[in-house]
């Protein structure tokens, strides 16, 4: 049972949207029915996630920073959802339960995931040696500015959907193993 209503009216705004999500997904998922209380934050949200699919970072670090951002804010419908759209992107599952954790068995992504987790721990304030590590690991500035922003985007839905307590229609994973 959700916190918010899936019983309101959509706004024309709201139809529209849901109408463009059916085409490319095949279906309207939970956290987008919940979200379209606010025809505003579902228009918002799905501008901003489109801008980012578009930037420098491949969908599997995106991915991976997801999973690091639903652990670190033990969000279990953002971590089901993620686990499924990265096991998509080639994360295995062991992969996957590590990056609920800020952990990887790759070197790049256990530095991309070292910096989220600098950037989650302190609100941002990281240190020129934190800068210093995720540039030596391959990240230019463009690809630091995505990744500040795809955490962000992350902590919206997992605020958002632990919140709402969202139904989890997804396959559910048990980010805690």
């Amino acid at each position: 049972m959700s916190r918010l209503s899936f019983d309101y009216v959509p706004s024309d705004k709201t139809k529209n949207i849901f109408s463009t999500v059916e085409k490319s997904m095949g279906g309207v998922i939970n956290i987008f029915k919940l979200m379209g209380n606010s025809p505003q934050a579902l228009e918002g949200y799905m501008a901003f996630s489109g801008a980012l699919a578009q930037g420098t970072l491949s969908p599997a670090e995106r991915e991976h920073v997801a999973l690091a951002v639903a652990g670190f804010n033990e969000c279990d419908y953002c971590g089901s959802a993620h686990a499924f759209l990265g096991s998509k992107q080639g994360i295995s599952s062991e992969e996957i339960q590590r990056n609920f954790k800020g952990k990887s068995s790759q070197e790049s992504i256990q530095q991309l995931l070292s910096f989220c987790y600098k950037v989650l721990e302190n609100n941002g304030h990281v240190s020129d040696d934190d800068l210093s590590q995720i540039r030596a690991a391959g990240y230019n500035d463009e690809k630091i500015v995505e990744i500040v922003a795809t955490i962000v985007i992350n902590i919206f839905t997992n605020y958002f959907n632990n919140v709402a307590q969202t139904p989890i229609d997804f396959p559910k994973v048990n980010r805690r193993e």
